[in-house]
C-alpha cells in the first residue's frame, strides 16, 4: 500500500520531568491488538524515560510515519491481518533496522526461536514484570548501538 508523503507527525518529545533540555528521547514504539497493551504500556514506558507510542497493528504503524522515528519495537506475536514476525520481515525487506522486542502469551518455542534468528532482540512472555520489560529495552538499544538515556 502507497502512503503520501507526508510531514511525520510522530516525533519523541521530552517529558516534563526535564531530562535534559533540547535532547531527543528514544521514541518505543508498542504494536499490539490488545487494548489493554496499548494503554497500560505506552505509560510504564514514560515512566521509564522514553517517548512511547502505540498502534493497533501492524499496518497502523507502518502507515503513521513513526517508523523511521522509533527507536525500539514492542511487537505482539499474534495479530489479525500482519502478524509481528512477518512486520519484522516486511522493516527488514525495507531496509529498516529497529530493535524488536516480540511479547506474547502464548509460549510457543518454535516461533520464539525463529523471531530470535531472524533478529529479534528480545522475546518476553506475558505477563512479564516491568523490570524485565526494562531491561529487554535497555539491551534492544545497547545491541543496535541506540544507547538509552541513562546509560
Amino acid at each position: 500500500m502507497d502512503v503520501p508523503h507526508t510531514m511525520s507527525h510522530c516525533f519523541a518529545m521530552e517529558s516534563s520531568k526535564g531530562r535534559g533540555k533540547g535532547k531527543r528521547q528514544h521514541l518505543s514504539v508498542v504494536v499490539d491488538d490488545d487494548a489493554s497493551v496499548r494503554e497500560s504500556l505506552p505509560d510504564l514506558l514514560r515512566q521509564f524515560g522514553f517517548a512511547a507510542r502505540a498502534f493497533s497493528s501492524a499496518r497502523e504503524f507502518l502507515s503513521s510515519g513513526c517508523v523511521d522515528e522509533a527507536s525500539c519495537l514492542i511487537l505482539d506475536i499474534a495479530m489479525p491481518d500482519m502478524s509481528g514476525p512477518e512486520l519484522q520481515q516486511e522493516l527488514k525487506r525495507s531496509g529498516r533496522e529497529i530493535p524488536i522486542i516480540f511479547i506474547t502469551g502464548q509460549k510457543d518455542e518454535d516461533i520464539r526461536s525463529q523471531v530470535l534468528k531472524q533478529g529479534a532482540a528480545g522475546f518476553l512472555l506475558k505477563p512479564f514484570s516491568d523490570a524485565a520489560l526494562f531491561a529487554a529495552i535497555r539491551t534492544a538499544l545497547r545491541a543496535s548501538k541506540v544507547m538509552p538515556l541513562g546509560s
